[in-house]
C-alpha cells in the first residue's frame, strides 16, 4: 500500500505552508530520518525527514508552492514491490480554495461592506481538526453549539466570536446552518486602478496580520506608562563594555532591560502569567522575547529563562537569536510561546508607543529612546537621560494594580543595575 507523506504541522498554530524544496526526486530510495524536503512556514524554513522507508513514486506538490493546508498529501512512497501504478490508489492533494475578491468599480467607489452569504455547513468528519479561537470555544461551550456545524467567517475558514454567537443552538445541531457573514472593506474600492501597485501578502505578513488582529479582538489591552532615569545604567554599561572588551562583551541597553523585565516578572510572579479560558497559567521561568525586525515583518525569539542568565549571556542570545532570525533558521521552539514581551524602538528615536500583545502572553513592554530630559531632584530642576515604558497588558490575566507593581519593579531594577546582582 503506497505510505502519503503529508505536509507536517511544524508547529501548534501552523495551518499552512510552503513548500520551498524537494531533496530529492522521484525514484529515489529514502530511509526512515533522511531529509526529503525544506518546508517554509511564516517564520522559519524548516527541513523534514522521511518517518518510513521506499521509494518515492510521485511528488503531488511542485517545490515553491504556497498555501498547502497541513496534513495534505504533498508525495507518495512505494513499499518494496510497488510499482508506479500503485500511485494511483494513493490520496491526492485537494485543490485550494480560491479567495473570493471584491470587484471594485474605479470611477464609482463604493465604501459599503460586501455580504457574502456563507455555504451550509456540513459536519466535519470525525477526528478533523476545527480551527475556532479560544474565546469561540468557550462560548460554544456555554450555548452547547457543536463548532463541527458552525461555518467560519475568519482566515481559513477559521471560527471567530461572530460566528458562534449567530449561530443559533437549535438551528446550528439540526440543520448545520450558519447565517450571513460580513467582510471585511476591500480598499481597492476607494482608488483608480492603475494609482497603486498591488504588492501580494506574504505568509508572515498575512500571519501577522491574521494574529495581531484577533489579539486586538479578543484580548481587552490597557496601558501602563512610566519614565526610567538611565544615567546610572548607562554608567554601569560603560564600565562593563570596557571591562569586558577582551572577551568581546558589549552589552546594550536592551540587554538590560530583558534583564529587569525578568526579574521584575520573578519579583511579581502573579503577573507572569498566561490566560487559558478557565484558567490561569502561572509561569515559573521568565522566558522574555525580544521583537526583531525582518524583511517584511517581524518575529520575536524568546530567551528562556532569563531570570537565571547574567547580562552577558543574554547579549551573546539575543545577539545569535537575532541573526538565526534573519536568516529564517529559528524553529518554532524558539519563538512560539514564552511568558513576556520587550518590543524596542528607542534605536529609531521612538519616544513612546504601544505595543500589541502577542498572544499566548499576557504582556509586552514597549520601550522607547532614552533622551535628555529636565527632571525634579530635592526640589531642583536637573538634566538626565529618561526612557519613557509603556506596558500593555491583558485584563483578563494582570489588573491594573498589578501591572502597576511589575512596572514599579521594573523601573527598580533599571534605575539602579547593581540590584539585578542580588
Amino acid at each position: 500500500m503506497p505510505i502519503p507523506i503529508l505536509m507536517p504541522a511544524l508547529s501548534p498554530t501552523m495551518e499552512e505552508g510552503t513548500l520551498a524544496k524537494w531533496l530529492v526526486k522521484e525514484g529515489d530510495e529514502v530511509r526512515s530520518g533522511d531529509l526529503i524536503a525544506e518546508i517554509e512556514t511564516d517564520k522559519a524554513t524548516m527541513e523534514v525527514e522521511a518517518v518510513d522507508e521506499g521509494t518515492v513514486g510521485k511528488l503531488l506538490v511542485a517545490e515553491g508552492t504556497e498555501g498547502v493546508p497541513v496534513n495534505e498529501t504533498i508525495a507518495v512512497i512505494l513499499e518494496e514491490g510497488e510499482d508506479a501504478s500503485a500511485v494511483d490508489s494513493a490520496p491526492t492533494p485537494k485543490p485550494a480554495a480560491a479567495s473570493p475578491v471584491a470587484t471594485s468599480d474605479a470611477t464609482e467607489p463604493k465604501p459599503e461592506k460586501a455580504t457574502v452569504t456563507a455555504a451550509p455547513a456540513k459536519a466535519k468528519p470525525s477526528g478533523e481538526r476545527i480551527f475556532a479561537s479560544p474565546l469561540a470555544k468557550r462560548i460554544a461551550k456555554d450555548k452547547g453549539l457543536d463548532l463541527a456545524l458552525v461555518t467560519g467567517s475568519g482566515p481559513r475558514g477559521r471560527i471567530v466570536k461572530a460566528d458562534v454567537e449567530a449561530a443559533p443552538k437549535t438551528s446550528a445541531r439540526a440543520a448545520g446552518k450558519a447565517p450571513a457573514v460580513t467582510s471585511s472593506i476591500d480598499a481597492r474600492a476607494f482608488y483608480e486602478v492603475g494609482s497603486y501597485d498591488e504588492i501580494p501578502l506574504n505568509s508572515m505578513r498575512k500571519t501577522i496580520a491574521r494574529r495581531l488582529t484577533q489579539s486586538k479582538q479578543e484580548i481587552p489591552h490597557y496601558y501602563l506608562t512610566i519614565d526610567c532615569v538611565l544615567d546610572e545604567l548607562l554608567k554601569v554599561r560603560k564600565h562593563l563594555n570596557a571591562e569586558g572588551a577582551d572577551a568581546g562583551v558589549k552589552l546594550s541597553v536592551n540587554d538590560f532591560v530583558v534583564r529587569a523585565a525578568a526579574l521584575a516578572l520573578k519579583k511579581v510572579p502573579e503577573a507572569n502569567v498566561s490566560f487559558a479560558d478557565d484558567a490561569l497559567l502561572q509561569h515559573r521561568h521568565s522566558d522574555v522575547g525580544i521583537a526583531v525586525a525582518l524583511e517584511g515583518g517581524l518575529i520575536t525569539p524568546i530567551i528562556r529563562h532569563a531570570d537565571e542568565k547574567g547580562l552577558a549571556e543574554i547579549s551573546a542570545e539575543a545577539k545569535e537569536l537575532a541573526a538565526r532570525a534573519r536568516d529564517k533558521k529559528l524553529s518554532p521552539a524558539e519563538f512560539e510561546g514564552g511568558s513576556f514581551s520587550v518590543s524596542n524602538l528607542g534605536m529609531f528615536g521612538i519616544k513612546n508607543f504601544t505595543a500589541v500583545i502577542n498572544p499566548p502572553q499576557a504582556a509586552i513592554m514597549a520601550v522607547g529612546a532614552g533622551e535628555p530630559r529636565p527632571i525634579i531632584v530635592d526640589g531642583e530642576v536637573k538634566a538626565a537621560t529618561v526612557m519613557t515604558v509603556t506596558l500593555s497588558c491583558d485584563h483578563r490575566a494582570i489588573d491594573g494594580a498589578l501591572g502597576a507593581q511589575l512596572l514599579a519593579a521594573f523601573k527598580s531594577y533599571i534605575e539602579y543595575p547593581p540590584s539585578m546582582l542580588l
